[in-house]
C-alpha cells in the first residue's frame, strides 16, 4: 500500500487548529507534521488540502440501519454509505430489528452482514428484554458496544417495564447500559386523553405534549437513581429537555463518569415551531420540544453535562411517514447530514469548531473506550474527514443517499460540505460520490474494557 500524504490541511484536534501534513501508512496515521512539509516519497498519493479542514471521523453511537427484517426502509449497505458521505466513519447500531438482536445468534448474524456490507467501522448493541437476563450477562464487552434498554416503547416492541429486571441488569451487568428513557404510563395516559379529544385526526403539534417533559424526566431520573444505587455504567440517549440536563455532572472528567448522556442533532436543530411545516417528518421519540428545550440541550453540550452528539438515524419510507399522527412511525434519516448540521451551528456561532469535534469524535471514543480512534494523532487509525467550511449547497432529493430517499433537511442550505472521507486510511467518499474500494477497509470496533 502506498503512503498517503494529506498536505496543507487545517487539522482540528484536541482543542487546537493548525496547518499540517498528515501521513498515513497501512491505515494508520504515521505522523502529523505541523507547518510546511515537502513530500519526497515517489510511491505515494498526495492530496493537497489547501483551504480545507481535516477532522477526525464522527463516531455515531446510535443508528437504526433496519437490517435484518426491515430492509424496505434501509440496510447496512445503503446507510453506511450515506454515513461516510456525511463524515461518519464508525457507527453503533441498535437492536430493534426483526428478529430483534436479543440473542447471541442474532448478534453474530449482524456482524457477519456488516463484515461484507458496511463501509464504516461498526458495532452493535445487544438488546435487553424482560426475559433475556442470562444472555445479557454473557455479552463480551470487548466486542460489543453495550446493552440497550428501551425504558419507553418506541419503534419496535422492546419495552423493559419489569422493575426487577431493570434492577438485575443495572446491578449485575458490567457493560455500558444505554437507555431510551420515556415513562410509558405517562405517555399512554396522555395518548388516551388526546385520542379521546381528537380521535384519529390528532394534530402532530401535540406530539411533544404527549411525549412531554414529565415522561422524559420521570424515566431518566429513575435510571440515574438506579445507576447511582447499583453503581451501573449508564448512558442515556437522545436527551430532549432542558430539565433532564440537570441530572448530569460536569465537575469531573469524562473518563471518571459512570453516568453519561447524548444529544442528537435533531434536538439541537428543530423545535416544536416546525411541526406546522414539516409535520410527521420531524416526529421522533423522544419528541422535538420547545426552543427553550433545544437551547437547554445545546447549553448542556457546551458545558459538558451532555457528553456526545449523535444521530438516532431511524429511516422510514415516505409512505409510512406521510400518515396521520397515530399511524406515522417515529424516526427519520440523519447520518448524511449530521456533521454538516453541527458545522452549521459552528458557522452560526452557537458552538466552537473544536467543541463540535470533541463531541462528535473525541468524546465518543473516550466514552465507549475505543482505542486508537476519534483523534488525528500518530499511531491512531486514519478515520478522517476533509471538509470545506465555505461551500454552500442545498439538500435535495438529487443528492440524498438514504435508501428511503428523503431527509428532514430537504431545502436547507448548509455552508459546509464534506469533501472526502477516509476509513482506516482508504478514501471511501469524494465530491458527492461513494468510492467502492477493492478491499473493504471497514473494521469491527474493539473496546478496551
Amino acid at each position: 500500500m502506498s503512503t498517503l500524504y494529506i498536505k496543507n490541511a487545517t487539522v482540528v484536534n484536541e482543542g487546537d487548529e493548525f496547518l499540517a501534513t498528515v501521513i498515513v501508512q497501512e491505515g494508520v496515521i504515521k505522523d502529523v507534521v505541523r507547518g510546511e512539509y515537502v513530500v519526497s516519497n515517489e510511491n505515494s498519493e498526495i492530496i493537497d488540502a489547501t483551504g480545507l479542514h481535516l477532522l477526525p471521523g464522527m463516531i455515531d453511537d446510535q443508528v437504526h440501519f433496519r437490517e435484518p427484517g426491515l430492509t424496505h426502509k434501509a440496510n447496512i449497505r445503503t446507510e453506511s454509505r450515506a454515513a461516510v458521505a456525511g463524515g461518519i466513519t464508525s457507527f453503533m447500531e441498535m437492536p430493534n430489528t426483526n428478529p430483534q438482536t436479543t440473542t447471541h445468534l442474532e448478534l453474530e448474524k449482524k456482524f457477519e452482514i456488516a463484515s461484507k456490507d458496511a463501509l464504516a467501522n461498526h458495532s452493535f448493541f445487544f438488546g435487553a428484554t424482560n426475559e433475556n437476563i442470562d444472555e445479557v450477562l454473557a455479552v463480551d464487552g470487548k466486542n460489543v458496544c453495550g446493552i440497550k434498554i428501551f425504558m419507553g416503547s418506541s419503534t419496535g416492541n422492546m419495552l423493559v417495564d419489569n422493575r426487577e429486571t431493570l434492577r438485575n441488569i443495572f446491578g449485575k451487568c458490567d457493560l455500558l447500559i444505554a437507555t431510551h428513557c420515556e415513562d410509558e404510563a405517562t405517555v399512554r395516559g396522555n395518548e388516551a386523553k388526546y385520542r379521546a379529544k381528537f380521535g384519529e385526526e390528532l394534530p402532530i403539534k401535540y406530539h411533544p405534549i404527549i411525549r412531554n417533559e414529565e415522561a422524559c424526566y420521570k424515566s431518566s431520573s429513575m435510571a440515574v437513581d438506579l445507576a447511582k444505587e447499583l453503581d451501573a455504567r449508564l448512558h442515556i440517549l437522545h436527551i430532549s429537555t432542558a430539565k433532564e440536563t440537570n441530572l448530569f455532572r460536569n465537575d469531573i472528567p469524562l473518563k471518571e463518569k459512570r453516568i453519561t448522556a447524548e444529544a442528537c442533532v435533531h434536538h439541537l436543530w428543530f423545535s416544536d415551531e416546525e411541526y406546522e411545516t414539516k409535520g410527521t417528518h420531524i416526529k421522533w421519540n423522544p419528541a422535538v420540544k420547545s426552543a427553550e428545550d433545544r437551547a437547554g440541550v445545546l447549553q448542556a453540550v457546551l458545558d459538558d453535562r451532555i457528553d456526545i452528539i449523535a444521530t438516532d438515524h431511524a429511516p422510514h419510507t415516505l409512505d409510512e411517514k406521510n400518515n396521520k399522527y397515530f399511524s406515522a412511525p417515529s424516526g427519520g434519516p440523519l447520518v448524511q447530514h449530521a456533521m454538516i448540521s453541527v458545522l452549521e451551528l459552528v458557522r452560526q456561532g452557537k458552538i466552537s469548531l473544536s467543541k463540535a469535534v470533541e463531541k462528535m469524535c473525541h468524546a465518543p471514543a473516550e466514552l465507549f473506550q475505543i482505542p486508537n480512534r476519534g483523534y488525528i494523532k500518530k499511531g491512531f487509525q486514519a478515520d478522517m474527514v476533509l471538509v470545506n467550511l465555505n461551500n454552500p449547497w442545498v439538500v435535495s432529493k438529487s443528492n440524498i443517499l438514504y435508501k428511503c430517499g428523503w431527509s428532514p433537511f430537504e431545502g436547507q442550505e448548509f455552508s459546509a460540505q464534506i469533501k472526502a472521507t477516509f476509513v482506516n486510511g482508504v478514501k471511501v467518499y469524494e465530491d458527492g460520490e461513494i468510492i467502492e474500494p477493492i478491499s473493504n477497509p471497514a473494521q469491527k470496533l474493539i473496546f478496551s474494557r
